[in-house]
């Protein structure tokens, strides 16, 4: 049996599991072309094959079908997408993946449960670990700690069963195939990006203006508690555009003054300023 048919049927066992596999190139890429040009934003929206991950199927016929069309593929992806997250413990050139986290739980408190593992060429292990509905937790290399990549939303796992350039995936023996156990809610912080800092109160938005109209919206946006920054931020550009249409307030100072308010509570600037503009077509100025 060649390499593309032991691929395949490990794709097809996947399939009867529940998870979602596409065809892995030796090299532990996709192994079917994109069929668009370099940069394309494009993730299987146009129904053609080639999209890696995205391509990503359950459903045993669907991936033969991308079988079919990758004949040198010698291994296969599960995507992370929904399912769970990778944590990569590399064990090479000096640095071990496994004592970093062994580390990590020690000094965070938490312990590695024993779930779904398969060994790498390299000696490492690839640990799978489910995560709360609607998380997502970003692909990092190094920076849990040496050794430790994340493969999370959007990324993938090579599946046990495929072969890569240094050797073959497989099931870590002593465990077998246990269920993906729950990540530790520790660990899951770690993996999740660090909320972004609340920007200061800028004082100069108090000051940009002498009128005393638009000094009073902007007190109204910057006492706005979270959760009700966007309706507050409508609210005042809509009475600041009824006072632009009476002269009494120039546009340009209230939309800076505004959105500059507003991005100081910890709104995002996109955010405001969709906000803002929307007010301001309410009011019919295009």
């Amino acid at each position: 049996m060649n390499a593309w048919q032991k691929a395949l049927d490990a794709a097809l066992y996947a399939t009867e599991r529940g998870y979602a596999v596409f065809p892995l190139s030796i090299n532990k890429t996709p192994a079917i072309k994109s069929p668009h040009d370099r940069g394309h934003s494009c993730k299987g929206d146009c129904g053609l094959a080639g999209h890696g991950v995205h391509d990503a199927t359950s459903v045993a016929a669907h991936a033969r079908i991308l079988f079919d069309l990758a004949p040198r593929a010698a291994g296969y992806g599960i995507s992370c997408i929904g399912q769970f997250v990778g944590l990569d413990l590399d064990r090479k050139n000096g640095v071990d993946g496994v004592a970093s986290l062994n580390q990590l739980a020690t000094e965070h408190g938490f312990a590695i449960p024993q779930t779904m593992t398969v060994c790498t060429p390299s000696g490492g292990f690839h640990l799978w670990l489910s995560i709360p509905a609607g998380v997502t937790v970003p692909n990092s290399a190094g920076r849990l700690g040496p050794g430790i990549d994340v493969r999370g939303t959007g990324g993938y796992v090579v599946g046990p069963g495929s072969w890569g350039k240094a050797g073959q995936y497989e099931v870590h023996p002593r465990l077998g195939e246990v269920d993906v156990q729950p990540v530790p809610d520790q660990l899951l912080k770690l993996m999740l990006p660090p909320p972004a800092p609340k920007r200061p109160v800028r004082r100069e938005s108090l000051q940009c203006t002498a009128d005393a109209a638009l000094n009073g919206l902007l007190r109204v946006v910057l006492g706005a508690p979270e959760g009700t920054r966007n309706d507050r931020l409508y609210w005042a550009a809509a009475k600041a555009w009824a006072h632009v249409g009476d002269g009494h307030i120039d546009a340009l100072t209230a939309e800076a003054a505004l959105v500059d308010a507003a991005v100081s509570t910890g709104l995002a600037e996109a955010e405001a300023r969709r906000t803002y503009a929307s007010a301001r077509r309410a009011a019919g100025v295009s």
